[in-house]
C-alpha cells in the first residue's frame, strides 16, 4: 500500500513537472513568434505560432495571430483556391479560440474576421450571407465584451462600408435568403473607423479605408487629412508598405 502511495506522489510529481515545463515551452516560443512577426517574416512567425498551439492549444494570442496572418497571406494570394485554404485556416483557428474562451474580445474579433474573408470566395449565395451576418455579429459582440476594441472597431467600420458599397449580386442575395440585413449607413462606418482610430493612431489598413470613406462620402479634405498621416505611420504589419504606397496614389488624384 506505502509502495503504491509513493507511486502516485511521483507521478503527479511527474506531471507538475511536465505541464510547467509546456508552459515555458509555449511562452519561450511565443516571444519568438512575436519577435519575427515585429521583423514582418509572416509565414515564419505563422509556424511559430503553430509551434506554440502545440504546447498550449487554447493560447488565445497564438490562435487571434494565427487567424489574422492566415487571413492576410490568404489576401496576397493570385489563386481562389489559395486564398480559400488560408481563410478556411483562419475560420478553423477563430473557431478554436471562440471554443476556448466565448466571451474573449480577440476570438470574437477573429471570428469576424475570418468571416469577412470567406465573403470574398463563397460561391454559395446562402453561405456568403451568412458569413456577410458573422462578420456584424462577431465584431459586435467583440465590442459588447470591449468597446475599446481598435480592431474590432475597424472591422465593424467595414462592413458598415462595405454593406453601403455592396455589389448587385451579394444585395439580391442578401434580400432573396434574409430578407435584408441589419441598416448600414456611411455615418456607422466613420463612427467607428474615427473611434478606432483614436484608439491605434498607427493602423495603416484603418487609416486607408477611412480615407476612402471619407473619399467616398463627398469630403476630400477629410480624406486627404486622413492620407496625409497615413504615409508617415510606421509599417507594422507586411502589407503597411503597400496600403501606404496605395494611399501615395489616392492623395495625388485628390489634389
Amino acid at each position: 500500500m506505502q509502495f503504491y502511495k509513493i507511486l502516485t506522489c511521483i507521478l503527479l510529481a511527474l506531471c507538475t513537472q511536465s505541464h510547467g515545463l509546456f508552459a515555458q515551452d509555449a511562452s519561450a516560443l511565443l516571444r519568438e513568434a512575436i519577435s519575427l512577426d515585429k521583423q514582418l517574416k509572416e509565414p515564419e512567425a505563422l509556424d511559430k505560432y503553430k509551434q506554440v498551439l502545440a504546447a498550449d492549444a487554447s493560447n488565445i494570442n497564438a490562435l487571434l495571430r494565427c487567424t489574422e496572418l492566415n487571413a492576410a497571406i490568404g489576401a496576397r494570394q493570385k489563386d481562389k483556391n489559395a486564398k480559400l485554404t488560408y481563410y478556411t485556416a483562419a475560420q478553423t483557428y477563430a473557431q478554436q479560440a471562440i471554443a476556448a474562451n466565448p466571451d474573449n474580445a480577440d476570438a470574437n474579433y477573429a471570428m469576424a474576421v475570418a468571416a469577412g474573408k470567406l465573403t470574398e470566395v463563397e460561391e454559395d449565395n446562402k453561405k456568403l450571407v451568412e458569413y456577410v451576418r458573422q462578420s456584424k455579429l462577431y465584431a459586435d459582440k467583440a465590442l459588447t465584451i470591449n468597446a475599446g476594441h481598435a480592431k474590432a472597431n475597424y472591422t465593424l467600420g467595414k462592413w458598415h462600408f462595405e454593406m453601403v458599397n455592396l455589389n448587385w449580386v451579394k444585395k439580391a442575395a442578401v434580400k432573396t435568403l434574409y430578407g435584408g440585413l441589419p441598416k448600414s449607413e456611411i455615418d456607422s462606418a466613420i463612427f467607428y473607423m474615427e473611434k478606432c482610430r483614436a484608439l491605434d493612431q498607427y493602423f495603416v489598413a484603418n487609416m486607408l479605408d477611412l480615407a476612402k470613406v471619407y473619399q467616398y462620402n463627398h469630403q476630400p479634405t477629410k480624406a486627404i487629412e486622413m492620407l496625409n498621416k497615413l504615409i508617415k505611420l510606421p509599417n507594422r504589419t507586411f502589407d503597411d508598405a503597400a496600403r501606404k504606397e496605395e494611399g501615395k496614389k489616392m492623395l495625388d488624384e485628390l489634389k
